[in-house]
């Protein structure tokens, strides 16, 4: 394999495209987060769903302003490129090295939280010795590990044959995930009573009116702001799109849209059929998911099925993601700001092999942080910190280009109106600041066993890290010679 060899095929269409953000977004992040929200946030009661139509604002803003600047700059690793070419090359490479290990830590928790649900699928067929097994501990690290180093090499294959393992998995994955709708909108609390013998205090406390607390909705809905991350993997895949000038918006429109009103629908079907106050005490004593809690108004078969459609939609998350994460590790390398090997490609299915490797050996790691850590939330906050802040780049960014970089601003076609994009700029950037400052505040305030079981600290630790890579790749080019200045304000080249 050559040394020089780091080209990527532009093999992917709109469907692939949205296969790639809609798979990013769906899985823990509508299975699990809007009921285990209960223990993260302590007394958000019935606004629920307030927060998550909350949480949707900013990062529909954000969705704006990577759609704007996708259709000026469609190439790998969107975000980095965005930021490094329309801000600032320091806050672009550090901004994508925490959202990368964000990343990267969460496809560790979410292949660890995989191993319940395919558990849960055994339990329901009946397989109670399988389930068994596979609740312990070597076990369940052994199938997450298997299960990340499975995507790797799909992804190693590529183009179509990514696009033919994500695509059918995510049809199947909103056709069982569109049961639950049906089931939670056809039965009631009554229902849900006269199915588990549960007290019927519950109900009586679900229809009482509940006292709304601000900086509790706040909290919530910044834990929330977790389910709409993912339609910006379909950025870091812009060297691979085709039309990426029309495909690459139009997909993360599309995705954030179809997603947002699947999500919404999806939470209130489970909230209509199940009283709040019991989720939030089932929250608080154990991990929940949505068909958990559903499961018990329907037959042995739809059970499992909508089981199974869990478990497809958390599989699903992993292959879009690692596609995502490697994309920012390729572009890095690409400009030499992260050793220049790592920019390679399969020679034939023209890949990024070596920065998927070092994707999958840090989400690796954080199966085992997962496991010793014993609260996934960790890993979702870490993820949360990092995007929310990549986030308030990307529309700083959308403010600053015209300024900054004036030839690229020029070529954003989804939104040509500046004033229209400055405003959206402004918007995203008020509510992202709001976002990330209670986020960061609820972190610090958190009752943990030890320092690095925050967030907030591991994230800042990551941002040094990435600040010394980055300090010390750039003195050496501009030492050999390299024109950082020309480097940082052009694209690379495809």
């Amino acid at each position: 394999m050559s040394s020089q060899q780091n080209h990527l095929s532009r093999k992917l269409g709109l469907l692939a495209l949205m296969a790639t953000g809609i798979c990013s977004m769906l899985g823990a992040s509508i299975n699990v987060v809007p009921f285990m929200i209960h223990r993260s946030a302590p007394g958000i009661g019935p606004y629920v769903l307030p927060a998550f139509l909350f949480a949707m604002l900013p990062a529909l803003l954000a969705a704006f302003a990577y759609g704007s600047l996708a259709s000026a700059m469609p190439r790998a690793g969107g975000s980095y490129i965005y930021a490094s070419r329309g801000l600032n090359p320091y806050l672009g490479f550090v901004a994508s090295f925490s959202q990368w290990f964000g990343l990267s830590i969460v496809i560790g928790v979410i292949a660890y939280v995989i191993v319940p649900f395919i558990r849960d699928v055994f339990i329901g067929l009946n397989f109670h010795g399988v389930a068994t097994m596979l609740s312990t501990g070597v076990v369940r690290i052994s199938i997450s590990l298997l299960l990340i180093w499975l995507f790797v090499y799909v992804n190693i294959r590529g183009g179509k044959f990514y696009e033919r393992t994500v695509v059918p998995l995510m049809f199947i994955m909103f056709l069982l995930g569109g049961i639950v709708i049906v089931v939670g909108f056809e039965f009631n609390f009554e229902d849900f009573r006269q199915a588990t013998g549960m007290d019927s205090s519950y109900i009586d406390e679900a229809n009482a009116k509940t006292a709304f607390n601000w900086p509790v909705f706040l909290s919530a809905a910044a834990v929330l702001f977790s389910s709409f991350i993912g339609f910006d993997s379909i950025a870091q895949a812009g060297g691979e799109a085709r039309r990426p000038g029309v495909n690459l918006p139009l997909a993360i429109i599309l995705t954030i849209s179809i997603v947002g009103a699947f999500y919404f629908l999806f939470t209130m079907a489970v909230y209509h059929a199940v009283p709040w106050p019991y989720v939030a005490d089932r929250a608080l004593a154990e991990d929940i998911t949505a068909p958990g809690l559903i499961s018990p108004l329907l037959n042995p078969g739809l059970s499992v099925a909508i089981l199974v459609g869990a478990a497809i939609a958390l599989i699903n998350d992993l292959p879009a993601m690692l596609l995502s994460v490697s994309r920012l590790v390729f572009a890095w390398a690409d400009d030499g700001v992260f050793p220049k090997d790592i920019a390679v490609t399969h020679p034939r299915f023209h890949t990024p092999q070596r920065a998927l490797y070092l994707s999958g050996a840090i989400a690796s790691i954080g199966v085992l942080g997962c496991h010793f850590a014993g609260d996934f939330f960790l890993g979702i906050d870490i993820m949360v910190t990092s995007m929310m802040v990549n986030f308030l780049l990307m529309c700083i960014t959308l403010v600053a280009i015209p300024r900054v970089n004036p030839k690229l601003s020029a070529k954003m076609t989804m939104i040509r109106s500046a004033a229209l994009r400055s405003i959206i700029g402004y918007l995203g950037i008020s509510l992202l600041v709001i976002f990330l400052s209670v986020h960061i505040w609820k972190d610090l305030q958190s009752d943990v066993s030890a320092w690095y079981f925050h967030s907030t600290p591991i994230w800042l630790i990551v941002m040094a890290l990435g600040s010394g890579v980055f300090v010390f790749k750039v003195r050496a080019m501009q030492k050999s010679g390299v024109d950082t200045r020309a480097l940082f304000s052009n694209l690379p080249e495809e």
